[in-house]
């Protein structure tokens, strides 16, 4: 475990919290907002920031499922499932988005000697077990095999995929996001784009591999832990262990100087989304 406790201590953490308010806008919104941030907070013009978001029914894809074959068949798929279809700006595979899946963004100021890229992920680890200590469970981070989006800081419990993390680096800024399925089926979620991957893909040799899913290998934390957890009581234990890590832990939204910047970087992403679409 490489030394983590000092990148969650910081002197001031920023919370904007868009876990109820996120239902409302795109996901899109989302992916301009940790771009914005990891500037403005690489550049110093804003403190450390933490940022949650839950979002209506949307899958996310990453640029390499864009390469599939049959594409538009397995978005068909999904967006007769009742989901929206849009595409990230960073690297990965396509992950679910729903009400039961709160996403949480930590953004750190790269100071001089900068972060390595597994410090960025111990301390979101850190983090969700720091959060879960309560229970007697072992979370572990390691790439649980025939999950979606499989990554080497997938968190598991008894081998039971429940979250997965992401980074993005923007100059200075390093954006550690995870998606925690706190609750509804994980097995039904993977099913999903099982489906998806069968449809876009249609047993085609491709260039890049796509994962063969296996939906039982995944869970949401209420069916891990057996509780009926919901997505506010595990914003209450991550803000709880966030604020014993600052000096002063305060909720804000975008300052003024970092609203053009939004509106910039979101363009991009719609921009990005709507050229990857071939719309």
């Amino acid at each position: 475990m490489h030394d983590t406790k000092d990148l969650l201590v910081q002197e001031r953490w920023r919370v904007i919290d868009q876990s109820v308010s996120g239902l409302y806008i795109s996901a899109l919104q989302s992916f301009g907002m940790d771009d914005t941030l990891c500037a403005s907070v690489g550049s110093g013009e804003a403190p450390a920031t933490a940022r949650s978001w839950v979002h209506q029914p949307t899958v996310v894809l990453g640029i390499q499922d864009t390469k599939l074959p049959f594409l538009k068949d397995g978005m068909n798929l999904l967006q007769e499932n009742g989901y929206e279809v849009i595409v990230r700006n960073s690297g990965g595979l396509a992950v679910v988005l729903d009400e039961g899946v709160l996403n949480l963004t930590l953004v750190f100021p790269e100071k001089a000697k900068g972060i390595d890229i597994n410090r960025g992920y111990d301390a979101m680890w850190q983090l969700v077990k720091d959060m879960f200590a309560d229970h007697d469970q072992e979370i572990e981070a390691r790439e649980i095999v025939g999950s979606y989006c499989p990554g080497s800081y997938d968190l598991s419990i008894n081998g039971q995929k429940f979250a997965g993390i992401s980074q993005r680096r923007i100059k200075k800024g390093v954006a550690v996001q995870i998606y925690l399925c706190v609750h509804g089926s994980g097995s039904e979620r993977a099913e999903l784009i099982k489906q998806f991957y069968q449809l876009s893909k249609k047993g085609e040799e491709t260039r890049h591999v796509y994962p063969k899913i296996v939906p039982e290998v995944m869970a949401s934390l209420s069916e891990l832990l057996q509780v009926d957890l919901t997505v506010q009581d595990v914003m209450l234990r991550f803000l709880k262990v966030l604020q014993g890590k600052s000096g002063q832990l305060f909720t804000g939204s975008l300052s003024l100087d970092e609203v053009p910047l939004f509106e910039s970087y979101y363009e991009r992403v719609v921009e990005r989304n709507q050229k990857v679409m071939g719309e």
